[in-house]
């Protein structure tokens, strides 16, 4: 048995609460927006939480991505535009565990979260279906390798002027 000390675990949840989650997605978001890691074109944000190695401590993966991943429990998807201050979102769906949560008349019920669920269980190829500004492969290939040689070149830089 762990004894836990509950001012100890008062402190932690106070520290843990002092800014709301959504903040942090709309920074986390705008964060990468600003970086236009496909230069000017729109692009998809996916997020998703990973396990460190500790096996306990969670942290949420901001990846941006030119094409739409496959739907997954306990992800978020959201479409951003460089040059913008609009987000759109694809999807939200939260752990398996968590959907009842999120039922009609409960506490914590969400129209919309419950929406993408339902998408998820009976229609996922909606969910998935690509939008209609995607690049097409060619395009993806020239704009992957432009990132490669432009990351080649900042590594060329740093290594001859000892950065």
């Amino acid at each position: 048995m762990i004894k836990i000390n509950p001012l100890d675990a008062h402190d932690r949840l106070k520290e843990y609460n002092t800014k709301p989650m959504s903040t942090d997605i709309i920074e986390c978001c705008q964060d990468l927006i600003r970086q236009e890691p496909f230069g000017k074109r729109p692009f998809y944000i996916f997020a998703h939480p990973r396990t460190d190695d500790d096996g306990f401590t969670k942290r949420m993966i901001w990846q941006p991505r030119l094409f739409k991943p496959k739907a997954q429990t306990n992800s978020m998807l959201f479409r951003a535009f460089p040059n913008s201050d609009n987000i759109g979102v694809i999807w939200i769906i939260p752990a398996r565990e968590l959907w009842p949560q999120y039922e009609k008349g409960k506490l914590t019920e969400n129209k919309t979260i419950l929406e993408f669920i339902d998408l998820f269980e009976n229609n996922r190829q909606e969910l998935e279906r690509p939008l209609p500004d995607e690049p097409s492969e060619e395009e993806a290939r020239d704009i992957y390798s432009i990132i490669v040689a432009n990351a080649k070149r900042d590594r060329m830089i740093k290594s001859l002027y000892g950065i």
